[in-house]
């Protein structure tokens, strides 16, 4: 985490009486950090609306704007489409009578997008809030996977927990509460391979809790999200690492987790209410799925009514006519939000699959919290044909770490290129400052996640 003090970064002592002045800095980062880390963790505690998250998280970022947040330029672009993209919400809400209806549908996603842009600022603005932020991550995710599968086993009446015999964690769906998992998987996955092996027993357990919770929400989508997802993380691991010893060690390592998740798997289908309803929600194709009043079936009317409807139909309307919701987030941005929407929602998806990608072969400090943000979202983004993840909280968590990635390769190219263009400013510097406008982290870790 970046430091508060200004003498450790300015390389002068400061004056006695400006050390005052630093240790209330101090304090004020700890303060503010903290707030950051429990409203990650609220993330994943979503049982009744409005959530904790959503309240906490708005008193946030009211007080970040009143101390004078200001939208970065890499940012704001974010924002401005974000911010389009709902205004064709409000536009499509006046397709329908009751558009009171519509419009507080449109305010939630507005400031579930105003999230993203809070977060991805607040990454600029110090990057070790990653860690910070993926380790509030992963204690949410930890304790709500408990919660998920004790309730499962009906353990101590926590059926709350479950829906339809499956876990759900304090989410109000499998299907969301699967996925939130994936991410932070990952991220101790890559503790598990590249840390410390003394942690390594509880960072073992955790990876075992949530692959549990996972597995016993028997979410298709979550599923092929959680394979597609790692096998593309583990890659980038296998390509981005130099050495050949520890590409060797990934590959047996890798090995080694496929043959225990099989086994594992194996144990659980031995209790028959496991093997039965795995079975039936393994099957490709569910009956929901196909036939004329299909999911997908919808999805074609869906397209064919947005010829017709240019302006949308109204948010949640599709739902009424045809009895279910759209179960496709580019179907859903044309019914809910018209072709102004679907254009933005468009832009949003391949602006950030774009300029995340350009980041994933880069050796920066923030690499493997990038790498883990864009494969889920990747992930993400194609599920997002199945199944509506507009309003997922934890998909925007991840947008805002990818964009605010991106603003910190900005200035990590800009302050090289200040410094490879002989900024007569470096000549005058203190040593200290010498090597942080070479190196614009202070760091020169590889990556924050090895300490």
């Amino acid at each position: 985490m970046t430091a508060a003090n200004p003498s450790a970064s300015s390389g002068f002592a400061l004056p006695a009486g400006n050390h005052r002045q630093a240790g209330d800095a101090a304090a004020v980062q700890v303060v503010a950090n903290g707030a950051i880390a429990f409203a990650v963790f609220l993330g994943g505690f979503v049982i009744f609306e409005p959530a904790p998250y959503e309240l906490f998280l708005a008193a946030l970022l009211g007080v970040w704007v009143i101390c004078g947040m200001r939208i970065p330029r890499e940012v704001a672009p974010l924002l401005f489409l974000f911010t389009l993209f709902n205004f064709g919400g409000i536009i499509s809400s006046f397709q329908i009578e009751e558009y009171t209806r519509g419009l507080i549908y449109v305010a939630v996603s507005y400031f579930l997008a105003l999230t993203s842009v809070f977060f991805a600022i607040l990454i600029k603005q110090d990057m070790g809030r990653l860690r910070l932020i993926f380790r509030a991550y992963v204690v949410a995710a930890v304790i709500t996977s408990m919660l998920g599968i004790i309730g499962y086993f009906n353990v101590g009446g926590f059926e709350i927990f479950t829906r339809y015999n499956r876990a759900m964690g304090a989410f109000q769906d499998p299907n969301v509460f699967a996925p939130f998992l994936v991410a932070p998987v990952l991220y101790l996955i890559y503790g598990v391979v590249n840390r410390s092996s003394s942690l390594m027993p509880l960072r073992a357990g955790a990876l075992v809790i949530l692959l549990l919770g996972l597995f016993l929400a028997f979410s298709r989508a979550a599923w092929g999200l959680s394979v597609v997802s790692g096998g593309l993380f583990y890659l980038l691991l296998i390509v981005n690492e130099q050495k050949a010893r520890v590409r060797l060690k990934y590959i047996v390592i890798g090995v080694a987790g496929v043959v225990a998740i099989i086994l594992l798997l194996l144990i659980a289908l031995q209790f028959d209410e496991v093997s039965k309803l795995f079975a039936e929600r393994a099957k490709a194709v569910q009956d929901y799925d196909g036939g004329q009043e299909g999911r997908f079936a919808r999805h074609l009317l869906g397209f064919e009514l947005a010829l017709t409807k240019p302006l949308g139909i109204g948010p949640l309307e599709f739902g009424y006519i045809f009895a279910e919701d759209t179960h496709n987030n580019w179907v859903k941005a044309l019914m809910d939000y018209g072709w102004l929407g679907f254009v933005c929602w468009l832009t949003i998806m391949i602006w950030t699959l774009v300029g995340g990608f350009k980041l994933m072969f880069r050796q920066r400090p923030w690499l493997p919290y990038v790498q883990i943000a864009y494969v889920v979202f990747f992930g993400h983004v194609l599920i997002g044909n199945v199944i509506d993840t507009d309003h997922w909280r934890h998909f925007y968590l991840l947008i805002g770490i990818i964009w605010g990635c991106m603003a910190l390769e900005t200035r990590w190219q800009q302050q090289r290129l200040d410094t490879a263009g002989g900024n007569p400013d470096v000549g005058r510097m203190p040593a200290t400052r010498k090597s942080q406008a070479i190196n614009p982290t202070g760091s020169a870790r590889t990556s924050l996640l090895e300490h």
